[in-house]
């Protein structure tokens, strides 16, 4: 049987025979699979998980998880090791991928046990995933079929057993992700400190572990409830069996439960997680979990999902919807729900604080991706949670000193560069985002643009107007996002009528106009003594003053100011020239960095610095030119199938381009409430907006060869400079477009 096939029966089972709702198109496979070319997958997993769920549920298929695909799931490997209860989605760096669980058939015995490999191969055929739902049958002559669903805080499992066969389920807190990179080869990058098993009665486990690795202390609470009793158990701590005792601790835990096959065939397993302390999970489980009807898990969170992907009506393809709605449930799978139900959560200073009742905190913040696209969809479609993703940033700051860079497990593990937080409460600030402190917003903005911490010395900033790179490493790329950033504190600055804080940043905002050297066109590093440090070689990705990108891709990073970008070339003809060069040139020189892929010339389509690049010819008075990138960057690096992305998703970034561009505009300044016009990829399609208006998007001549906008009008008036504001989307109304298949 094929597997889409497969897929649909399964699925119509779950619902009830309901097969024509928005979760029909979410196909979580996309973003699995490595093309033929050997290029970045989307990193993303096909496992049940709610919206911004704490646990995402899923099965890994390598013994070691390491940088790709970092989710731990690879569609081209064709053996299961374990199902774990936290992952993440599309991200450059593996952490997470706790509490592992994997039935077998097998006697397992201590030796057995003490090895912890128990992989099973698997086929596709007998696989199947939607939103909220994953199965798979394990082969290799066990024939388990494992069904999963999950809350908000518990994954559910199902296991049905072959008649007559052992019955175990192998839980491993040893289990986690790894490093083979040149920094790391041969060791583990991430270490366990330690961890517990805890028999509680016949039918439940409890445990946690605590280890540290991208974020650098994580504490994981669980507990396991089985629908049947346990009818034997050994557990170990690597070789050493701790015999009947009912209490294990370690660093190298495994247990083996051990389940009588005469009770029937299948076998229910939910486990709830903390990252507080037990009693959080017991109160996770309580609240969420008391079922022991698999159906309700799934119906509820379809049921979940179908409420968030409603917000946007379609009207295109199959394939258009299935890559569309997708997107949107990669985009909303986080940030993550980091309290427990009772609003308990560890802060960045490692204590216990309390969310007022009701209210969630958040954690998983890929601030370097997500600024550009995916927060923005937030605000403009989820409003509330979009405030509460701010109110979360604001109290990480009051710990933490600053905004958060890259907040994991509610700690700032600090990857990449510039502080990103920034313009995400900027856009919020700026288009008025109800349910935010506006003070505390700015006073953090602020203070995380003026306190030096790693990467942001802000003495030297300041001093010398760019980041030297004899003081400061990957100087280019800090000076141009940092630029960036000084800009959306100005913006807010100026709303709220701070003058001199107002003079102060949009000084700084221009600072990347000193590394500008006219002489070759590109932004170039500079020492403290303001000679440009040479050899320069704008090909390549080697060159120290800069991250994941090369000076092709960073020259266009200045998304506050495109007509002072279009100034330093010396007007629009030269800075034409130059962008066109820039999706023409095919040259490389060198390592391409590993980042880097979906290439149209320089332009880098996998990676998040270029995003923006192909909106830069409206500023230049050549839409038309944006219009066919847009449709040429859709059609080319987007598709729906396990290779549907060109790079990672990185927290549904990718996704969030996609989302944007099909609808025609795009926030070229993430900061700034305010879009560009692209091409709308469908004849209509209605974003029911939280305030209870809608937004009709009418493109009725649209077809695959009619990309080009000829007109658009907003509520009948007509639209010229390519622009719309925050403010004006959400009052609602009629966006039209007039299409042509001429420029």
């Amino acid at each position: 049987m094929k597997r889409t096939t497969l897929f649909l029966l399964v699925l119509c089972a779950v619902l009830g025979g309901k097969a024509t709702d928005y979760t029909k198109y979410v196909n979580p496979f996309i973003g699995t699979q490595t093309d033929d070319t050997g290029a970045l997958s989307g990193s993303t997993f096909p496992g049940p998980t709610m919206p911004q769920g704490m646990v995402q549920l899923a099965p890994e298929t390598e013994q070691y998880v390491t940088w790709d695909p970092c989710c731990g799931y690879d569609y081209n490997r064709d053996s299961i090791f374990g199902f774990t209860h936290t992952h993440l989605s599309g991200t450059g760096c593996t952490d997470l991928i706790d509490i592992s669980l994997m039935p077998t058939t097998k006697k397992v015995t201590p030796q057995m046990l003490s090895k912890g490999i128990f992989a099973l191969p698997y086929s596709h055929d007998r696989e199947a995933a939607t939103a909220g739902y994953y199965m798979v049958d394990l082969l290799g002559g066990e024939d388990i079929r494992v069904e999963l669903s999950a809350t908000v805080h518990a994954g559910i499992h199902r296991y049905t057993f072959p008649e007559g066969k052992d019955q175990t389920v192998i839980l491993d807190l040893d289990r986690m992700t790894y490093r083979g990179d040149a920094y790391y080869t041969g060791r583990r990058a991430y270490q366990i400190i330690q961890s517990q098993i805890r028999v509680i009665d016949e039918k439940t486990i409890e445990g946690f572990r605590v280890l540290t690795g991208w974020a650098k202390l994580r504490k994981v609470y669980f507990r396991a409830e089985f629908s049947r009793p346990i009818a034997n158990r050994i557990m170990m701590d690597g070789s050493r069996s701790v015999g009947k005792s009912d209490v294990i601790n370690g660093r190298t835990l495994r247990a083996a439960l051990s389940f009588d096959a005469a009770q029937g065939k299948d076998l229910m397993v939910k486990v709830a997680i903390s990252a507080v302390d037990n009693d959080g999970a017991r109160k996770n489980m309580k609240a969420e979990a008391q079922s022991w009807d698999f159906g309700y898990y799934t119906k509820a969170a379809h049921d979940a999902w179908e409420k968030e992907l409603a917000t946007i009506d379609i009207e295109g393809t199959d394939d258009q919807k299935t890559i569309f709605y997708t997107g949107l449930y990669h985009v909303l799978m986080q940030p993550n729900t980091m309290s427990d139900v009772d609003g308990r959560y560890m802060d960045t200073n490692f204590e216990i604080k309390q969310m007022p009742a009701g209210q969630a905190y958040h954690s998983t913040f890929s601030l370097w991706d997500t600024f550009r696209a995916a927060h923005p969809l937030y605000t403009l479609l989820y409003p509330e949670v979009a405030a509460q993703f701010v109110r979360d940033m604001i109290l990480h700051h009051d710990t933490y000193g600053y905004l958060p860079i890259w907040d994991l497990w509610g700690q700032d593990n600090y990857c990449m560069i510039g502080n990103h937080a920034i313009p995400v409460l900027a856009d919020a600030i700026l288009s008025e985002l109800p349910g935010i402190d506006v003070e505390r917003a700015y006073k953090a903005m602020v203070e995380s643009s003026t306190r030096t911490h790693l990467n942001s010395p802000f003495e030297i900033w300041e001093e010398y107007g760019y980041m030297p790179q004899n003081k400061q490493n990957v100087s280019v790329s800090i000076t141009m996002e940092q630029a960036f950033d000084d800009w959306c504190v100005a913006a807010v600055a100026k709303k709220l009528g701070k003058t001199e804080d107002y003079e102060r940043f949009i000084k700084r905002s221009e600072f990347y106009r000193n590394l500008f050297n006219p002489a070759t066109g590109f932004f170039q590093p500079k020492d403290d003594k303001g000679n440009w440090i040479e050899p320069f070689d704008p090909l390549s990705y080697e060159n120290p003053c800069f991250v994941e990108g090369n000076a092709w891709q960073y020259m266009w990073f200045v998304p506050h100011n495109p007509q002072g970008l279009i100034d330093l070339f010396g007007g629009v003809k030269p800075f034409i020239k130059k962008l066109n060069e820039n999706f023409t040139l095919t040259e490389t020189s060198g390592e391409i960095n590993g980042n880097a892929s979906a290439f149209i010339g320089q332009y880098a389509h996998g990676n998040e610095p270029s995003h923006h690049t192909v909106y830069l010819y409206n500023f230049a008075g050549q839409p038309w030119r944006t219009q066919e990138l847009v449709e040429q960057v859709r059609s080319s690096f987007y598709n729906p199938t396990p290779c549907g992305y060109a790079g990672n998703d990185d927290c549904g970034q990718m996704s969030a381009w996609y989302i944007f561009s099909s609808l025609g505009f795009y926030p070229f300044n993430a900061g700034s409430a305010e879009y560009v016009i692209g091409t709308p990829l469908f004849q209509k399609a209605v974003l029911h907006m939280p305030n209870g208006k809608d937004l009709v998007i009418n493109a009725p001549r649209k077809s695959d060869k009619a990309i080009y906008v000829k007109s658009v009008k907003l509520n009948g008036k007509k639209i010229t400079d390519w622009k719309l504001t925050h403010q004006q989307l959400m009052e609602g109304g009629t966006l039209d477009f007039t299409m042509s298949a001429k420029k």
